[in-house]
C-alpha cells in the first residue's frame, strides 16, 4: 500500500511538536509581519515522506480578519525557523 504525502505531526505515531516551539514561532510571525493584533495564527510541523519534500516542513496558516488565509511555507522542522524564514516565505 502506497503511503500518501504528507502528514502533521503527532498523527500516525510520530511525537507532536514541542508546544513552546509553536508558540515561539507564533510570536515570531506575529513580530516579524508586524499584522493586527487580530490577526490569528496557526502553526503545524508536516512531515512528507514524498521524494521531492524537505523531510519535515513548518506551515504557518496567517488567518486576518477580513481577508483570505494565507500558508507560509517553510521547508525546515519547526525549532529551526527564525525571522529570515518567514520574510523569505512571505515573499515567495
Amino acid at each position: 500500500m502506497a503511503l500518501f504525502g504528507a502528514f502533521m505531526r503527532g498523527t500516525f505515531g510520530l511525537p507532536k511538536p514541542d508546544r513552546q516551539e509553536v508558540e515561539r514561532v507564533k510570536e515570531l510571525a506575529r513580530s516579524t509581519l508586524q499584522l493586527s493584533p487580530d490577526t490569528a495564527f496557526a502553526v503545524n510541523e508536516i512531515a512528507c515522506n514524498d521524494p521531492g519534500c524537505p523531510g519535515l516542513e513548518t506551515v504557518i496558516l496567517v488567518m486576518e480578519p477580513g481577508r483570505k488565509t494565507r500558508a507560509l511555507k517553510i521547508p525546515k522542522p519547526l525549532d529551526e525557523v527564525v525571522e529570515q524564514d518567514i520574510l523569505t516565505a512571505i515573499e515567495g
